[in-house]
């Protein structure tokens, strides 16, 4: 039995931690905030195999140049000099291609398709109470080239045994009667599911912790010191670990924890916003993507009842979390354009959260070449929540020298 500190208390650490426990290894986890106090909290949540086309595809490049000085489009850059953001354009640049598509597409829909499996497991073996439904996704548009964009990823998918259906004005009426007449179609990914994410995360720590993980809260790293190709010591506020294996999953932080070990991690964060109101009676019934804005609508719960969340945006700006109030007047915008019955609804919360972006598109997940002892799982940019299930389970079989069930040869922390 190994002795395993994990740095992240988000959904990659607690869901890596979940099946360490699992493996009977001695697990700490320690976390500079709360469990789920980042984007692990406010995401759309979402659990989509159908979100398998990268970040990183032409099209990415030409909407982002059209985007990039717009502080209210889905897809805004904050001008600024900065070398790690320098460096990061080029290489998402040089990467905005059919090739890194048709490279990518296989990876992530493995991942996505075995997390949901994963995720269907847990949720029913622990009885965790966080609002899981598996009703699908629907993508709408209300232009006739946001639907064919839409159908052309479909298509792609698709090639890759995603599920997909392209829908007409009526066929999107009889899924979801309450939109507007302008949208002139979608696509439904039938596959797909939801939940109320920090409310999975919360209660899978609290399983965690019966299986005997340490959990360490308000615990944040100061510094990590090495003894040749190991990790020796990790130095906290609370005090020094020593761990015979370090998980860095920490998201957006994971950048700068690792340049004390003289690691380049090529993350960017990149600031979403969410919206959640009490969830009104003309609400969707499944979760939607309003295509042409980037604007996800979810139903969930809460402990104080039916919610409805309004998620979006993408916004290159550092570890920045002011909210910018135009961004999320944007998003309020674009949830009524596509349904009625969206104005003056009571709002429960808005919140602003940093997701951690890789040049490809994928995420870094394995062992650097430098450290031994050291695995890395960060870089899920907008889909950490979809993928975290099965990186966990992937982390495990590493750390305890099994053979990972998926190729990882595309998402190996050094190919950059």
């Amino acid at each position: 039995m190994g002795n395993i500190l994990i740095i992240g208390g988000g959904v990659i650490g607690v869901c890596t931690a979940y099946f360490l426990a699992e493996r009977g290894q001695q697990v700490t986890l320690i976390e500079q905030g709360d469990i789920a106090a980042g984007s692990s909290y406010g995401n759309a949540g979402l659990i989509v195999p159908s979100h398998s086309i990268p970040l990183a595809h032409p099209g990415a490049l030409s909407s982002g140049l059209k985007w990039m000085l717009d502080p209210e489009s889905p897809f805004y850059i904050k001008p600024r000099l900065n070398r790690d953001l320098i460096s990061w354009l080029l290489k998402f640049a040089a990467n905005c291609n059919a090739r890194t598509v048709q490279r990518a597409i296989p990876t992530l829909c493995d991942l996505g398709c075995a997390s949901l499996a994963l995720y269907a497991q847990i949720i029913a073996a622990n009885r965790l109470d966080c609002g899981f439904e598996r009703k699908g996704l629907l993508m709408l548009a209300d232009t006739p080239r946001g639907l064919e964009a839409g159908r052309e990823e479909a298509h792609l998918l698709e090639a890759h045994g995603i599920t997909a259906k392209a829908l007409d004005r009526a066929g999107v009426r009889e899924l979801e009667p309450n939109v507007r007449p302008e949208i002139v179609g979608g696509v439904y990914f039938p596959g797909d599911a939801h939940f109320t994410p920090d409310r999975f995360v919360r209660g899978l720590a609290q399983i965690v912790e019966q299986k005997g993980v340490c959990l360490r809260t308000q615990t944040a790293v100061q510094g990590l010191e090495t003894a040749g190709c190991r990790i020796a010591k990790v130095r906290t506020t609370q005090g020094e670990f020593r761990a015979d294996q370090v998980v860095l999953a920490a998201g957006s932080w994971s950048p700068g924890l690792a340049r004390a070990l003289r690691l380049n991690l090529p993350i960017q964060p990149a600031k979403g916003y969410s919206i959640t109101v009490k969830r009104p009676a003309t609400a969707p019934t499944r979760p939607l993507i309003l295509s042409e804005a980037r604007v996800a609508v979810t139903p969930m719960v809460s402990d104080t009842g039916p919610t409805l969340r309004f998620a979006g945006t993408l916004e290159i700006a550092g570890l920045d979390f002011s909210l910018n109030q135009r961004r999320v007047n944007a998003i309020r915008r674009a949830a009524s354009r596509y349904l009625p019955g969206m104005e003056n609804l009571e709002t429960l919360e808005v919140w602003g959260g940093l997701r951690p972006c890789t040049p490809d598109g994928l995420p870094l997940l394995g062992r650097p070449p430098q450290y031994e002892n050291l695995i890395i799982a960060a870089g899920h940019a907008m889909i950490g929540m979809s993928l975290g299930p099965i990186t966990g389970k992937l982390v495990a079989q590493i750390a305890c020298g099994e053979t990972p069930e998926l190729d990882l040869t595309s998402l190996r922390p050094e190919r950059f």
